[in-house]
């Protein structure tokens, strides 16, 4: 395929798909049995969708995605799809350290009626540059658009921005989940890929895997973030994000150091073990985590609960 051939598909797929805005990377409600509650999940969603966010994503590390097996992620992608499609986006966590495996779960997204599909660095294995462009050839290469989810805390593989550019490149990829912590690369990928991209007619889109980062990204240039906090409070992460977006930045600077104790407390120990208790002490349906994920110590509890009882949460059995 020509450079000019996959420019054009890139813009051709990039014009039906907005990722700008605040999405909510969703946590997975259990059942004190470990089962999942799906019912709870319907709520979490219907609240995301009442609170105003512009989309969801099912399946991805706050999702407990690891410890999921295949039928309940098919009826949890089958629930997200039956209340939020056509109301707000649809992201479904898709990765695998497994590239064949990576490809049946980015054609059960698209099948399923996911609107776009997240896939993380493969972990583990930490493949080198050309395994990495061939594996996410692969997800371009199924029809739906692809988010790339670069996060080298937990992969052990950082995409560098040369390569990034490349795989930027392949067709139906619209654009990356920065979670590399390192605010000099995600400028580099908003100044080198996203700028010229625009110029070309096309797309990519940075968006923040870290709350945050949410605001400092949105300043050079990036366009949104998939939250974690946002599961507790979503309305709040949309304004700060929507008045960044539109250049209200005293706005949006008064609500990120409003929400920074909570989300440092967010992330006080393994994400979605905090969230989940903050959830459940907001009366929100969310449960304990899944092994090998445990309970909070008590010294991260009391920070937690001081974080929600500062922004004014009331906490119900805490």
């Amino acid at each position: 395929m020509t450079q000019s051939s996959m420019t054009q598909s890139f813009t051709t797929q990039s014009s039906i798909i907005n990722l700008c805005g605040a999405h909510t990377a969703l946590i997975t409600p259990m059942k004190d049995s470990g089962e999942i509650d799906y019912d709870g999940f319907r709520r979490l969603i219907q609240f995301q969708i009442a609170e105003g966010i512009d989309g969801i994503l099912p399946l991805g590390t706050t999702g407990e995605n690891p410890t999921l097996d295949e039928d309940e992620e098919e009826k949890l992608i089958e629930i997200a799809v039956k209340e939020a499609k056509g109301k707000i986006h649809i992201m479904i966590g898709a990765g695998s350290n497994d590239t064949k495996h990576m490809r049946g779960y980015v054609e059960r997204a698209k099948k399923m009626g996911a609107d776009s599909a997240l896939v993380v660095t493969p972990y583990y294995n930490k493949p080198n540059d050309d395994g990495l462009l061939r594996h996410f050839e692969t997800a371009g290469s199924i029809g739906i658009p692809v988010v790339v989810y670069n996060i080298a805390s937990r992969t052990g593989r950082n995409i560098p921005t040369p390569l990034m550019e490349k795989i930027s490149r392949i067709p139906n990829i619209c654009g990356v989940k920065e979670s590399s912590g390192d605010i000099n690369q995600m400028g580099d990928v908003i100044r080198e890929i996203a700028e010229p991209r625009k110029a070309e007619g096309g797309r990519f889109y940075v968006i923040s895997g870290d709350d945050a980062l949410t605001l400092p990204l949105i300043s050079l240039g990036g366009e949104g973030v998939i939250s974690v906090i946002s599961n507790l409070l979503p309305a709040k992460v949309k304004a700060m994000t929507k008045a960044a977006l539109e250049g209200d930045y005293d706005r949006a600077r008064a609500i990120h150091y409003e929400l920074l104790p909570f989300v440092k407390a967010a992330f006080i120990e393994t994400n979605p073990a905090p969230i989940k208790q903050a959830l459940n002490w907001a009366g929100l349906p969310a449960g304990p985590a899944r092994l090998p994920l445990g309970k909070l110590a008590p010294a991260s509890e009391a920070v937690l609960k001081k974080a929600m009882t500062d922004l004014g949460i009331k906490l119900t059995n805490p």
